[in-house]
């Protein structure tokens, strides 16, 4: 019964920890990654509510990368806590084997694994194509914060702006429009033919999120190549009609879990090409493979940088070194992780690699607690 109270409490201590230690990492990651994020508004037009909420989306994709480390941290400043707090020392004293505690930090450590699987293979990329969505199917909030001064704008397919100058009384000078995907044909009379469309105007306004021009020309390249001007002295371009530079199919890390298995275990099915463009047939893409494994693979090392982390518990009657074996069993587990997230993006370029990635903690994990297990029992009969 004591004993059980005794794990309930370190189980508690930890997960607390590992929350309160991820959501610090995750908080200043995403306040830098939503200042650039600010560019949705500033260049592209959308309104605050689409960045906020684009932005909020985008913090479940570092929670993920931020879990393995932040459960490390969380084990071993946990350690050091009860070992300053003399907890550890009592519990020794009263017959708690270490190897027991031992076991107890691995069992959690599964629960951060199953913690980031979840947010890995279901959350985040869920998320991350919801962010996508959202932009993509937003409306512009104002033509004024993308059609700059003196400034050449491409936020839009196949469509420039550019303005020479504004007076004081908000009205553009010299305004030169390129289009080339017939964005505006519907006002050409041969609208069906016409192609290539260059708009020249002397002044221009914004209105109710409508460029109005006054006095200007428009050229179009018909269905016989040949040059048609057609000159006005007022014209509305509606902010409707214009398609935003967005990315329409899913990239990789916003693709489904099970259409990235579907992919590697059923990549002659034509659906399959259809939902993800980068499957291959018969030449199965690099970036899936990796992100695969990031996804389901880099979650199976949190147990083996426990183990790792769980070698603090070893005493040291040296004091001059104490400090020094405090500290490097988890500059060793970070390590681990650095060369866990280096790795994933070299495993897939052969079997090899790949079969290493998810092979090597498996392997590993039992020699290390082996290998602890060991020096434990060593220094319990001294």
């Amino acid at each position: 019964m004591f004993k059980n109270k005794i794990y309930k409490y370190f189980t508690i201590e930890i997960i607390k920890s590992f929350l309160i230690i991820l959501f610090a990492l995750s908080a200043v990651a995403w306040t830098v990654r939503a200042v650039s994020f600010l560019d949705l508004v500033v260049e592209n037009g959308h309104s605050i509510k689409t960045y906020l909420l684009f932005s909020l989306l985008n913090i479940t994709n570092i929670i993920t990368k931020f879990a393995p480390l932040s459960f490390s941290l969380a084990l071993i400043l946990t350690i050091l806590k009860f070992e300053k707090q003399n907890e550890l020392l009592i519990l020794w004293t009263n017959g708690l084997s270490k190897i027991k505690l031992v076991n107890l930090f691995f069992l959690v450590s599964l629960l951060a694994v199953v913690f980031q699987l979840i947010f890995a293979t279901l959350i985040t990329p869920n998320a991350l194509y919801k962010s996508r969505s959202l932009v993509r199917n937003s409306d512009f909030n104002s033509l004024a914060s993308i059609i700059r001064i003196n400034n050449f704008s491409d936020s839009f397919k196949s469509l420039i702006f550019y303005i020479e100058k504004k007076n004081d009384n908000s009205v553009m000078e010299n305004i030169f429009i390129r289009d080339e995907s017939n964005t505006f044909s519907s006002i050409l009379a041969n609208n069906g033919k016409s192609k290539n469309t260059t708009i020249v105007a002397k002044t221009g306004v914004l209105k109710n999120n409508n460029l109005i021009l006054y006095d200007g020309v428009m050229q179009s390249i018909d269905g016989e190549n040949k040059l048609n001007n057609i000159y006005f002295t007022k014209t509305v371009l509606s902010a409707k009609s214009l398609t935003p530079h967005t990315i329409k199919d899913p990239k990789i890390q916003e693709t489904k879990t099970s259409v990235l298995l579907n992919c590697v275990l059923k990549n002659s099915q034509n659906i399959i090409f259809k939902k993800l463009p980068n499957c291959k047939k018969n030449n199965l893409n690099v970036d899936i493979l990796s992100a695969l494994l990031r996804r389901i693979g880099m979650p199976i090392y949190i147990p083996l940088v426990s183990i790792i982390c769980c070698f603090i518990l070893i005493s040291n009657k040296e004091k001059k070194y104490n400090f020094f074996y405090k500290y490097i069993y988890f500059v060793i587990g970070f390590v681990v992780l650095v060369m866990a997230e280096v790795l994933v993006r070299f495993s897939g370029f052969s079997k090899l690699y790949f079969l290493t990635y998810i092979f090597f903690p498996f392997i590993f994990i039992p020699i290390t607690y082996l290998i602890l297990k060991r020096k434990l029992l060593i220094e319990k009969k001294r």
